[in-house]
């Protein structure tokens, strides 16, 4: 069985596979000081509550944008799982040309969703990741990862809102009541979601511009709040990630 973890800057996505078929999987708030005793911790007490041992892993692969979390999983790994960790970074093979000026700078997670777009659209695609920044990343109808767009995400943008203006309040990312709010609650929410729309739309749809037509995925763990509200998203898939990982893990082996 083998076990997949992408490491984010807010949670952590993690699952295992048999084979082609995903078993479980499981989301964690990511812990920047965790140790890999305690990763190990975690990851024995969720495999229980489904009834797999640790024993059952001989496969592992990782993605981390947090830097110090990597080498714990990959810790993690050797010291109860008994095996080495593929951790996704330079020298590892991916099947994709990366058309970046610096490869290294590329965050794993957005490698991984190309990798995983592309293997099933086999054709020109967009990944639109929902996470603590919204990335849009492009490949080429020839399966190259062409670059990106960095946009500050949603849970950041609504802390700079709160902090840097004092009466307004922190809330909810929900559907809005209407367009135009009755209350500063429903104005900030109205604004939020499809201000954020428009931007996925907007962006979505110069990369078409370009790119011509380009099958648009989306993920990450807020796409559900604002995917709704978006013209441009063809499919919405939060197991995207995992899914790369998978993939990447078996053209390493």
């Amino acid at each position: 069985m083998l076990l997949v973890v992408d490491v984010g800057n807010t949670q952590t996505h993690f699952g295992t596979f048999a084979q082609e078929r995903l078993v479980e999987h499981w989301r964690l708030a990511t812990v920047r000081e965790s140790t890999a005793d305690e990763l190990g911790a975690a990851l024995r007490n969720l495999l229980d509550l489904r009834g797999v041992a640790m024993s059952e892993l001989d496969g592992s692969i990782v993605s981390s944008t947090v830097p110090e979390l990597g080498p714990e999983w990959a810790e993690m790994t050797r010291r109860y799982l008994g095996h080495e960790m593929l951790v996704v970074g330079p020298g590892v093979k991916t099947g994709m040309p990366i058309r970046y000026d610096n490869p290294r700078e590329i965050g794993a997670d957005r490698l991984v969703n190309a990798v995983a777009a592309y293997d099933r659209v086999k054709g020109c695609c967009v990944v639109v990741d929902f996470g603590t920044a919204i990335t849009y990343d492009p490949v080429s109808a020839q399966g190259e990862y062409l670059g990106g767009i960095i946009a500050p995400g949603l849970e950041i943008s609504l802390e700079a809102l709160t902090e840097r203006a004092a009466k307004l309040p922190r809330v909810d990312i929900e559907q809005p009541r209407s367009l135009i709010g009755k209350t500063t609650i429903d104005a900030i929410r109205s604004g939020v979601v499809y201000g954020f729309a428009g931007q996925v739309d907007g962006i979505v749809n110069r990369l078409r511009d370009e790119l011509g037509d380009a099958r648009t995925i989306a993920t990450g763990g807020l796409a559900a709040s604002i995917v709704p509200f978006c013209q441009t998203i063809d499919e919405v898939d939060d197991l995207l990630t995992l899914t790369g990982l998978r993939l990447i893990h078996e053209r390493n082996r």
